[in-house]
């Protein structure tokens, strides 16, 4: 049964007061809860790194010197032959498309046809046990001579020009689309005159009869 002396306030209902102004220790002390005043208490008041109170900040200060090629560097999708010996069989060509499907490269497929952002190239670490066809552009001394030692074939050539006739195709393949496209808004008005002149010619027998 509930008596006066078993109620009490739920859970939360009583919290302590927030004692402010009581010095750094204490949590709330300086400012007191009550925020910062001039540049930062506006929105869009703040500063970027390293800002020094409007004095030259130290990385302006000091001098810049030399040259980075990090803007300009080549990045590649490495391979090594170790790798491909284990993932293909003897007499499999390797291409982009070959990589791809076995996951050994990163890249993307669109229309059928693997695109790969970052170039392939093959290194020589690891030994070749098979006899593979490599149609990749990028091929080091080392993987050639390791290549062709095993009785494979390593044509860089035939990479580069089966790239650029793949580019050609698609340019002539646009180029058709856009002319098909041309000449079908071309023959639109003709298409639409035609059954309006059939209609009128009726219409100008039958009044001429009239007359």
């Amino acid at each position: 049964m509930m008596q006066d002396y078993n109620l009490h306030a739920p859970e939360g209902a009583n919290k302590k007061k927030r004692i402010i102004g009581r010095g750094q220790g204490s949590g709330r002390g300086t400012t007191a809860g009550k925020g910062n005043k001039g540049q930062k208490s506006r929105s869009g008041g703040k500063t970027y790194v390293g800002f020094e109170g409007g004095q030259m900040p130290l990385f302006r200060r000091l001098p810049s010197r030399g040259f980075s090629n990090y803007p300009f560097k080549k990045e590649y999708q490495i391979i090594n032959l170790g790798e491909i010996d284990k993932r293909f069989a003897d007499g499999e060509t390797v291409d982009e498309t070959s990589l791809y499907k076995k996951n050994l490269i990163r890249g993307s497929v669109k229309s059928g046809t693997v695109k790969v952002s970052v170039p392939v190239k093959i290194l020589g670490n690891g030994d070749v046990t098979k006899k593979l066809i490599f149609k990749i552009s990028l091929i080091s001394g080392s993987a050639r001579e390791k290549i062709l030692k095993a009785g494979g074939e390593a044509s860089e050539a035939a990479a580069v020009a089966e790239a650029k006739s793949a580019a050609a195709a698609k340019i002539e393949k646009s180029k058709a689309a856009k002319a098909a496209k041309i000449a079908a808004a071309k023959a639109a008005p003709a298409a639409k005159a035609a059954p309006a002149a059939k209609n009128a010619a009726p219409d100008a027998a039958a009044k001429k009869a009239k007359e």
